[in-house]
């Protein structure tokens, strides 16, 4: 059994290849859900959304999120009106968020409706939000206060200063049912290479998760999300920078440290494993652009035979 710690579209890549050498039926993906927000009275859960479609073989290859082949009336229709349209919505994408609207105001808690969501896309893996609770990241921009995660990533184009982040009601939040079993019986965590501080952070502050991993820690394989210093898509490199750690894969050691006792860093920063192993954790060098099916496969299978008790 392979448990992933998911977030965004390095994570729906990486499972993208774990589908292919793993079955599917033995996965479980924790994915964030601080990203989610209300907006035109629906429930939008974007990295649930990224990982369902991307596996469905529906992304829009272009964009790594949305679906392929979308259109936009609804969204021009709106514009029309002078309603909100910095998030944009696809005609195809509204109706999984009117669906699992209609579902969570029926009673269904997100768990629930996540399964049957990604039942409909025929995924066999099970995918589950890390919380039924609410959960929010909020952003604090310099010189504009705090805002939330999509205000800065989306209408702001993470081209902004952050001095701070934190997960709104992660106090208050308990693991969906299924999150802590999966991390104790499985044989591998994994943790995906997505962004350590908005992406994996708030999946860690679910009280009892960031626990539950660290005592899986011999099993634990963290993929480098940085390369050569850089984020391959968002803003991981600055948010890393802007908050005090080092945009490296050093920086990533350091911050993974207590949770995985391996990490996987690409073969540009080859130099760097030393120390990277000087942060207490063992270093796996090998390619981790996931450029095509072929390429994430590769990865993966390098993640699974990677524990440090491999």
């Amino acid at each position: 059994m392979i448990a992933v710690l998911a977030g965004g579209v390095g994570a729906a890549r990486m499972l993208a290849g774990l589908v292919q050498i793993v079955p599917p039926t033995e996965i479980t993906a924790v994915v964030n859900t601080g990203d989610d927000l209300v907006l035109h009275g629906l429930h939008i859960s974007p990295d649930l959304d990224t990982v369902t479609y991307t596996l469905a073989g529906a992304i829009n290859p272009e964009t790594g999120w949305g679906l392929a082949g979308e259109t936009w009336q609804a969204m021009a229709s709106l514009a029309r009106y002078g309603g909100v349209t910095w998030f944009g919505l696809g005609d195809q994408d509204l109706g999984t968020h009117l669906y699992r609207t209609q579902r969570l105001h029926e009673g269904a808690d997100l768990a629930t409706v996540t399964a049957e969501i990604a039942a409909a896309w025929g995924l066999a893996l099970r995918l589950l939000p890390v919380t039924n609770d609410a959960l929010r990241t909020r952003v604090t921009v310099e010189g504009e206060g705090e805002v939330g995660f999509q205000e800065y990533f989306v209408e702001r184009r993470h081209s902004v200063t952050v001095s701070s982040v934190r997960f709104e009601g992660a106090e208050s939040t308990r693991p969906a049912p299924g999150v802590l079993d999966a991390l104790v019986a499985a044989t591998t965590v994994v943790i995906a290479p997505s962004n350590p501080i908005v992406s994996i952070g708030p999946l860690l502050a679910v009280p009892g998760v960031r626990d539950a991993v660290e005592a899986r820690r011999d099993d634990v394989v963290a993929v480098s999300p940085i390369i050569a210093g850089a984020a391959l898509k968002g803003p991981a490199d600055r948010l890393l920078t802007e908050l005090g750690h080092e945009a490296s894969v050093v920086g990533v050691a350091r911050l993974y440290a207590p949770l995985a006792a391996t990490l996987v860093i690409d073969e540009a920063d080859t130099d760097l494993a030393t120390a990277v192993e000087a942060e207490g954790v063992r270093c796996v060098v090998a390619p981790t652009i996931m450029s095509g099916p072929a390429e994430a496969a590769a990865l993966a299978s390098v993640v699974i035979n990677s524990t440090s008790r491999s």
